[in-house]
């Protein structure tokens, strides 16, 4: 038995040899985990104005200034004031201005105490003045090539300034976890698109394809999404910003409607309102023989009359049912139309996806107009017919 015992001790010491394990790790209390990241105009802040002047300049051309949000920054009282430690903030936001994505984070390296790393990244937010000047795929080229970034990180756009949107008035959050969270508010509202992620994005832009990016407001340390930004995609830049109903109408013409209301106005000028309970579409392509394009939407939904300021109206009826649908479904296909007005005339771009369904259904007749999809769109016919159903009043008690 004796004689087994050194046999077991070497087999061991070679089973610790054979196991994996993180050679080159780094102890997460000594690296910077940036959360957040936004790409604005380049305009150089205060700090780096004054570190400038002071001989901190270098080679380079402002054109793009980047803000990352690191965390968790605790920032501690004096042993003076108290003895507790109180935390006054869970994130600091640091800028560079320069022409290099990449040696803007090396020039982090200069200014911060731990290398930063952007393996927990949730999202990124570009400047729709930014997105506007410099073609998406020179912006996002680095972003895309850099191993620390997950592909699963969410895009986003901004009209105002982008950095603005990673700061909060409340002293328990963190802006770009809040960012990445508001997005589970699907499935209360179409105004909330359907998220874009940075492997996605990759995919769009080299598509040439014409896409939409979830819009954020910022106002007095508040946050909202607001409409989509659009990208064409001949040029890969922004050109312009759908408003949150044309949001809502893309999701009817994808059947992608997840929850949300419909609200309109009686003839007394008194809001009714419509909760979707389920909804769906059918796009349909036709072709002449002459080889013009066209499409029909075919649009259901169910849903509750959940609102009702005309306390008179006797909301059961079947006639009334009736009148009150139709002025849901005029509503909706209004919608529909400012939607179409907006693609067709004003930017001349489709973003609703018919091309992805063309594509799909018929990709003959999707490789002889790809090329020039977008202007093509712009000379299609689009139909549609809307049914609404009331199925039930809520809680009513009449």
């Amino acid at each position: 038995m004796c004689r087994h015992k050194p046999l077991s001790v070497l087999l061991a010491f070679a089973l610790l040899f054979t196991q994996s394990g993180c050679w080159s790790s780094k102890e997460i209390e000594d690296l910077s985990i940036y959360t957040g990241l936004t790409l604005d105009q380049g305009d150089p802040d205060a700090v780096e104005r004054a570190f400038d002047r002071e001989g901190g300049d270098y080679f380079k051309n402002n054109r793009v200034t980047a803000t990352v949000q690191i965390v968790p920054k605790k920032i501690f009282s004096s042993a003076n004031e108290s003895s507790d430690n109180v935390q006054t903030s869970h994130y600091i936001n640091v800028s560079e201005t320069g022409d290099s994505l990449f040696e803007i984070f090396r020039q982090f390296s200069i200014r911060l105490d731990r290398p930063i790393i952007g393996h927990h990244l949730k999202v990124i937010v570009i400047g729709s003045k930014l997105a506007e000047q410099q073609d998406m795929r020179k912006l996002m080229d680095f972003v895309l090539r850099d191993n620390d970034i997950r592909p699963s990180c969410l895009i986003f756009l901004s009209r105002g300034k982008a950095s603005n949107v990673l700061v909060t008035k409340y002293a328990d959050e963190i802006p770009s976890v809040h960012i990445r969270e508001m997005i589970r508010n699907r499935f209360r509202t179409s105004k909330v698109m359907e998220s874009v992620t940075l492997s996605q994005l990759d995919a769009l832009m080299y598509s040439k394809k014409s896409f939409l990016l979830q819009n954020i407001l910022e106002t007095q340390g508040e946050l909202e999404f607001s409409g989509g930004g659009i990208i064409k995609g001949e040029t890969g830049k922004w050109i312009g910003t759908l408003n949150q109903q044309d949001l809502e109408s893309i999701s009817w013409f994808k059947g992608e409607v997840k929850g949300g209301v419909i609200k309109t106005y009686n003839e007394d000028k008194e809001p009714i309102t419509y909760e979707i309970k389920s909804a769906s579409s059918k796009i349909t392509a036709k072709i002449t023989a002459d080889g013009r394009l066209s499409f029909h939407v075919d649009i259901q939904s169910d849903g509750r009359l959940i609102e009702n300021w005309n306390p008179e109206q006797k909301s059961s009826g079947i006639s009334f049912l009736r009148e009150l649908e139709s002025l849901f479904e005029q509503r909706l296909t209004a919608m529909l139309q400012h939607l179409l007005q907006s693609m067709q005339t004003e930017y001349k771009v489709e973003v609703a996806g018919f091309g992805e369904w063309l594509s799909i259904e018929k990709p003959q007749v999707w490789k002889k107009v790809k090329e020039h999809w977008d202007d093509t769109f712009t000379r299609v016919p689009v139909t549609f017919d809307v049914k609404f159903t009331i199925t039930d009043f809520g809680s009513a008690t009449e």
